[in-house]
């Protein structure tokens, strides 16, 4: 067993990442550092090393004078990750899954039923173990240059998931899409889980570009 120890700005940038993508801390509100620090009983050095990691993934934006605020939403954004994930995360998960161990595959299993919980309990942790299944499918195939560019991917769509289930319904055609890829992923058939991992994302792309173009409409009007 590895035990994997996390500095003190690690641990903040994990905490930090997860109250921003969760939505407890709104898009474009200032990360008030002075009341984070206190809160967490840590100096602001580590703080502020935590920031600047998040800024570096996307999370927030840094001002001149007036310190990190969390960066909003954005069509542009979509648009480029999903694509990139159309092009990457299909071929892995179809790949993985030939080689896929037992182990894997129990993995596999609990990272959806985890999912599947948080679903209806918890709304908070739904991008987080959203992630968790889709590299749950990814890593058994072990590029670890691939794994990582498919995992940062993925942890920027985490903030997309909330508002892609915000319509009703979404949330049943999620579970009966993630239910259908774990079945054809755990018996190796690795051109129809491909082909419907393919669809999955872009079928989730096609909804986030519908609802970008209807707010835009709704601020418009």
């Amino acid at each position: 067993m590895t035990l994997v120890v996390q500095t003190l700005s690690e641990q903040i940038f994990s905490l930090v990442r997860d109250r921003i993508i969760s939505g407890k801390i709104p898009t474009n509100s200032a990360i008030r550092q002075d009341a984070l620090a206190a809160e967490l009983g840590v100096s602001k050095i580590p703080l502020r090393e935590a920031l600047a990691r998040l800024e570096q993934d996307g999370l927030l934006l840094s001002q001149a004078n007036r310190g990190f605020f969390v960066r909003p939403l954005n069509a542009d954004e979509v648009e480029e990750v999903y694509a990139l994930r159309l092009k990457l995360e299909p071929d892995a998960v179809g790949e993985a899954s030939k080689v896929a161990t037992d182990a894997d595959k129990r993995a596999a299993r609990l990272a959806l039923d985890a999912l599947d919980v948080a679903a209806n309990t918890d709304k908070t942790q739904v991008g987080k173990l959203n992630r968790a299944f889709h590299m749950s499918l990814v890593r058994p195939l072990h590029r670890q240059v691939t794994i990582q560019i498919i995992e940062r991917l993925n942890i920027i769509s985490e903030r997309y998931v909330g508002k892609h289930l915000e319509p009703a319904g979404r949330d049943d055609r999620a579970h009966s899409e993630h239910l259908a890829l774990l079945e054809l992923w755990a018996a190796g058939k690795s051109e129809e889980v491909s082909a419907l991992m393919r669809n999955h994302i872009a079928m989730t792309f096609e909804d986030l570009r519908k609802q970008f173009d209807s707010d835009h409409a709704a601020i418009s009007a």
